[in-house]
């Protein structure tokens, strides 16, 4: 009978133990600004401030090993549309989950105010929660990613009192030759085969806040880009070098052919094995690269999201668990 009660049991704690103890979701978001910021040369062309604060996920267990923070915003990310899908998986090894939003629209870091803000929101939330200050990875797919780097990048050069101890990055398909992404642009305005308001609208913010092209300021494209293949010496790189990465890439090169008129060169995965070549020129054994094949994402349409979304959740974080080993 004890035993038949025992197995009972196990059962029960198997099949129903993540809703006895259920994840803690914390969320503070500041209204919005009542205002807007030009985002093209149309008259129309302005888009309204978004909500800047944060979504935190705690784990079941009262220890938590660890900390994922994606920097999503709080508009067109949804506040944690990517984060939320690791909740389960996250909660079940003892990490939480902290999404983090500024208050520019579309946010592609490219001022010291909006990294500064990130920042301080971070140092908030762990202040606030007492969340211990190792095991760090940032992840996250789009400008996600993106953001990630800068932030990196934002921290390394203006050496704050409060820095994270990062341990990882979790890279998804996204741009970080932005010199590339330009020309992408140029050429997608040029042979008009797919919607023109992402290439219209990317173009001028850089071109806006970069100075001119890359024709005409490719310093300042390098200098801004995680990796910059025109560049002679990828001097970003080695901010870079001491943390773990797994990159995840979805080439997708029969789909783009086929529904965008693409080519390699078009294509963020160019990107993304170049920044790991450079990786490993600078010492980096602590990298992966996963590829996507077209045969394990079937979504239609294809796009960064729907990479991450066909990302293997479990498996990304058995590896996230293995770095802590180290």
């Amino acid at each position: 009978m004890k035993l038949l009660f025992k197995l009972f049991a196990a059962l029960f704690f198997a099949m129903f133990g993540s809703e006895c103890f259920p994840q803690q979701i914390l969320e503070n978001y500041l209204p919005a600004k009542k205002d807007s910021l030009r985002v093209g040369l149309g008259e129309n062309d302005f888009s309204p401030f978004i909500q800047p604060g944060y979504t935190l996920m705690l784990p079941e267990t009262n220890e938590i090993k660890g900390v994922l923070i994606l920097l999503e915003d709080s508009k067109y990310d949804q506040k944690n549309r990517s984060a939320k899908q690791l909740y389960a998986q996250a909660s079940g090894k003892g990490f939480a989950v902290l999404s983090v939003s500024t208050e520019v629209p579309v946010d592609f870091y490219f001022s010291n105010a909006s990294m500064l803000l990130a920042h301080q929101l971070i140092k908030k939330v762990f202040e606030t929660y007492d969340l211990p200050n190792q095991n760090i990875f940032f992840l996250g797919a789009s400008l996600v990613g993106h953001r990630a780097m800068r932030y990196l990048k934002f921290i390394a050069e203006s050496k704050p009192e409060f820095r994270l101890h990062v341990k990882g990055i979790v890279a998804c398909n996204f741009t970080m030759d932005f010199s590339r992404k330009w020309h992408q642009h140029q050429r997608d305005i040029r042979i008009g085969k797919i919607d023109l308001w992402e290439p219209t609208f990317i173009n001028y913010l850089l071109e806006t806040n970069l100075g001119g092209t890359p024709k005409t300021h490719p310093e300042s494209y390098q200098h801004f880009s995680a990796y910059s293949y025109p560049s002679d010496t990828n001097k970003n790189i080695h901010l870079y070098q001491e943390y773990a990465f797994r990159v995840y890439v979805e080439p997708a090169i029969e789909y783009k052919l086929d529904k965008q008129l693409r080519t390699l060169y078009e294509n963020n995965t160019t990107d993304m094995v170049g920044f790991l070549a450079e990786l490993r020129l600078v010492g980096n054994k602590k990298n992966q690269l996963i590829v996507i094949a077209p045969e394990d994402n079937t979504a239609q349409p294809r796009n960064t999201q729907s990479t991450w979304d066909a990302i293997n959740k479990e498996d990304l974080l058995d590896w996230i668990l293995e770095q802590t080993k180290e």
